[in-house]
């Protein structure tokens, strides 16, 4: 992926909010919705949605600028610690027929006969069963090995693999299939149950690194990247609904979006900008049943001054003045 700074048109000095509001203004642009007939429309939403991903929380941002993760979110691999700086480049001079030989050849500096090069792992892991070393699986926010899990390894079981996975708010609410790349190379589908949150995790059998006698399982984190105009809260879906100044005044029936198509809401004469409207069981699915959609009205000026419309308020605000701050 593209570096998530230039995939969201920020500086590296940005403010949280300056990357919070370049996100905004590019969703609403780039939205697979406002754009049914772009076949790249889709592909370039998900790659806005991964870059927020990581500048939009202030930790993976950091962890991103440090040069710890790349810009999937996924660890930089730095070799295996407690060997120097170089991972295994520290065993150069050593040779690889010890390698292939399973034996101690070539070992002799170690001070002891190493059954081969798992024994030599073994070794290095030991005396550090309560602490975190060792080395990271190939996939973002997977946690460290410690003796116990690598010496089960050596036993028999593959190692779990863990990847994380950003989808949208829509595919959240109803469920969806992704098709994912493991760090193998292998591409499998994953089926996303409905009501899903961030943070919940799937756990795939036997997807994980093989094994001698078993595979180690696929541990997928889930991250529901931010919608451009719902909000979530709870079960709950908020979002800012516009409206003309004269459907404010007179009253309509406007359209409002949902996570499964429009309806129709009627607006009732001389609604205030900042009323909220509620609407049953079109919010977000739950195991207390389905949440509310509220949408809060904005009254919305036209784009172009209209010299007819300011007359017009001239006349309206000399013969009928009121203070709507009144008592503040």
């Amino acid at each position: 992926m593209r570096d998530p700074y230039s995939v969201l048109g920020v500086s590296k000095g940005a403010s949280a909010a300056e990357i919070k509001n370049a996100f905004r203004k590019q969703a609403k642009k780039l939205h697979p919705d406002a754009n049914k007939h772009d076949p790249r429309a889709a592909s370039r939403f998900a790659e806005l949605n991964a870059a927020y991903e990581i500048l939009g929380e202030d930790t993976k941002r950091k962890a991103f600028d440090r040069g710890e993760i790349d810009a999937e979110g996924k660890p930089k691999f730095r070799g295996f610690e407690g060997f120097g700086p170089g991972g295994f480049e520290g065993f150069r001079g050593f040779g690889n027929e010890a390698f292939r030989q399973g034996s101690t050849r070539g070992f002799s500096g170690f001070g002891g006969g190493f059954g081969g090069f798992e024994d030599l792992l073994k070794e290095a892991f030991r005396g550090q069963r309560n602490s975190r070393a060792g080395f990271r699986s190939g996939g973002a926010g997977s946690g460290f090995f410690d003796q116990d899990a690598a010496e089960a390894g050596f036993a028999g079981a593959g190692q779990d693999v863990t990847l994380s996975l950003t989808i949208s708010l829509p595919e959240a609410a109803i469920g969806a299939k992704k098709r994912v790349r493991l760090p193998t190379g292998k591409e499998i589908d994953v089926k996303i149950p409905p009501g899903l949150a961030s943070g919940q995790q799937i756990r795939l059998k036997g997807q994980g690194l093989a094994g001698p006698r078993a595979n180690g399982d696929l541990l997928i984190t889930v991250s529901v990247a931010p919608h451009p105009v719902f909000e979530r809260v709870g079960n709950d879906l908020r979002l800012e609904l516009p409206i003309a100044l004269d459907e404010a005044v007179l009253g309509a029936r406007v359209r409002v979006p949902t996570l499964d198509g429009e309806l129709d809401l009627t607006i009732p004469a001389g609604t205030n900008s900042g009323r909220t409207f509620r609407l049953k069981s079109r919010g977000f699915p739950g195991k207390d049943g389905q949440g509310d959609l509220l949408a809060t009205v904005r009254i919305v000026l036209p784009d172009r001054r209209d010299t007819e419309l300011e007359e017009l308020m001239r006349k309206w605000r000399a013969k009928k003045p009121y203070d709507p701050r009144k008592g503040m």
